[in-house]
């Protein structure tokens, strides 16, 4: 073959190499192109119209005739004082008169709100604060009644700030409860509140869930946040999911103005149903009770509890007579597990004790001097549990009261003029009666007064019983100390770093 030749075949190879490479690259970009396509296409398949509502219309039309408007009317007294002096014939004499009926004239005071019908026999949900210590209570069905239908109230629960009420009617649209913790209540999903805002008459506002879990100080509190426009007025209004249930009532707005700021609060409806439930059945709450003080653990008293490696459950600081005194439960122990859900701080186990039926025989774990301890628990009854005094201290004699000055604390054993000066409620224990205040006691919320009962977690009378637990602590290798803390009638406890 000439050279000439063999020229001619290499250019050709090359030409197909060329071509064989630019087909092969328009082939992976068709393909990244289609997988782009199709993965596009799968996510709008999963987001679905019910995520992306073209209109909240339809939603509307289905579930308004179970909202209702409500208006209250309650008689209260005239405030008493000194009332307006005029000389008798004065042409201000008619206007003081009406302005001020003196001591004791009742007046009327109205005011309004929203509900919703949750059974064809004419149940109502709505808050408490919106009936509480109403004389009268009027029902506004839509698109809306002249006069409104009595109602009657059947209970409420102030620790949730839900009243539920009755129609004396049949047959009435209602809605239905729904799951506040699953689909259709994480953040960011729609949700449609309904209402009589600034007793506008029956509204509807759109937003999303914003936050979940929220808490406003209340023992129960387990609040939806949103951003759906809720106003005065809109108070014990539902605020629903995309399949029309209820998954929350709304209670509340944070608001430095008055008014809706997007920062909306509806109480969810895991706690409300069965609030409802029980108001429904025995006209009043009945919630489980444990039997116990607890108080959260901190990450500085992990090192100072056996067997505890992060900083979670509930440390009981008490156990007065009552269910847990019987199932063997002691002051120290940590809760990290109730009814086989593991606990993550004392707001949780609350909420969960409260849900659970009186009565019921509980598995309950504890972590116990580096083991775990199951107990089981027979709940009592919270509404009716009395506060009972907690057991006597031993009746031995107290020797000579001694002192001392560890920890960034000055001690001495308890004395009557101590418990006379600080006004003690117990006769047993370290009085604290002088504190550095550039000690870690101090940053942690000792003050003098204080009686300390425990450390490490084991009863203290003397000087000498807490340097013998900061001597055990020390040689186990432990930078803190854990110290139950009595002041008045309340315990805590707390955890102060051994010193070097």
């Amino acid at each position: 073959m000439t050279a000439k030749a063999i020229a001619i075949q290499h250019s050709q190879t090359h030409k197909h190499r060329a071509i064989l490479a630019l087909l092969t690259a328009l082939a992976m970009a068709f393909a990244l192109v289609l997988a782009q396509t199709t993965s596009l296409a799968a996510q709008e398949q999963a987001l679905g119209p019910q995520d992306r509502p073209a209109t909240f219309a339809d939603l509307a039309e289905q579930i308004s005739p179970s909202v209702v408007n409500i208006t209250t009317s309650t008689t209260i007294a005239n405030r008493t004082g000194p009332q307006g002096i005029v000389p008798e014939g004065s042409p201000f004499e008619d206007f003081f008169n009406d302005l001020d009926r003196g001591p004791g004239t009742p007046r009327q005071s109205s005011a309004l709100g929203s509900g919703f019908v949750i059974s064809a026999d004419g149940y109502i949900v709505t808050n408490n604060h919106v009936i509480e210590g109403a004389d009268e209570i009027l029902i506004e069905f839509y698109p809306g009644d002249e006069e409104g239908v009595p109602a009657e109230l059947v209970g409420t629960d102030p620790n949730t700030d839900i009243a539920l009420l009755k129609v004396d009617l049949e047959d009435l649209p209602f809605v239905e409860f729904g799951d506040s913790t699953g689909v259709g209540s994480r953040v960011g999903d729609w949700v449609v509140a309904m209402g009589n805002p600034l007793g506008q008459g029956f509204s509807v506002s759109a937003g999303i869930v914003s936050a979940r879990e929220r808490s406003l100080q209340g023992t129960y509190d387990d609040y939806i946040q949103t951003d759906a426009a809720i106003n005065r007025g809109n108070s014990g209004g539902p605020l629903f999911n995309m399949e029309g249930k209820v998954i929350g009532v709304n209670t509340a707005i944070l608001s430095p103005t008055g008014g809706s700021i997007g920062i909306g609060f509806a109480m969810s409806s895991a706690v409300v149903s069965n609030v409802v439930d029980q108001l429904q059945e025995f006209g009043e709450t009945r919630r489980g009770w444990l039997g116990v003080r607890i108080q959260d653990v901190t990450p500085d008293m992990v090192d100072a509890i056996d067997g505890l490696d992060a900083a979670r459950g509930a440390l009981v600081t008490d156990v007065p007579a009552g269910p847990s005194e019987d199932a063997g439960m002691l002051s120290g122990d940590v809760i990290t597990t109730f009814d086989g859900v593991e606990i993550e701080d004392t707001r949780q186990l609350v909420r969960i004790v409260g849900n659970s039926p009186v009565g019921k025989e509980t598995p309950v774990l504890v972590l116990r001097d580096g083991d775990i301890e199951e107990l089981t628990v027979v709940l009592g009854r919270r509404e009716t549990s009395e506060a009972t005094a907690f057991p006597a201290s031993s009746e031995e004699e107290t020797p000579e009261p001694n002192q001392s000055e560890t920890l960034g604390l000055t001690l001495s054993e308890v004395t009557p003029e101590l418990t006379e000066q600080y006004d003690l409620t117990v006769d047993s224990g370290l009085v604290i009666i002088g504190i550095n205040p550039e000690a870690e006691a101090a940053s942690k919320g000792l003050v003098e007064g204080d009686v300390i009962v425990e450390a490490g977690q084991q009863q203290i009378a003397k000087v000498a019983d807490l340097e013998a637990r900061i001597e055990a602590a020390t040689e186990a290798g432990r930078k803190s100390l854990l110290l139950l803390v009595r002041r008045g009638g309340d315990p805590r406890f707390v955890a102060l770093g051994l010193e070097e």
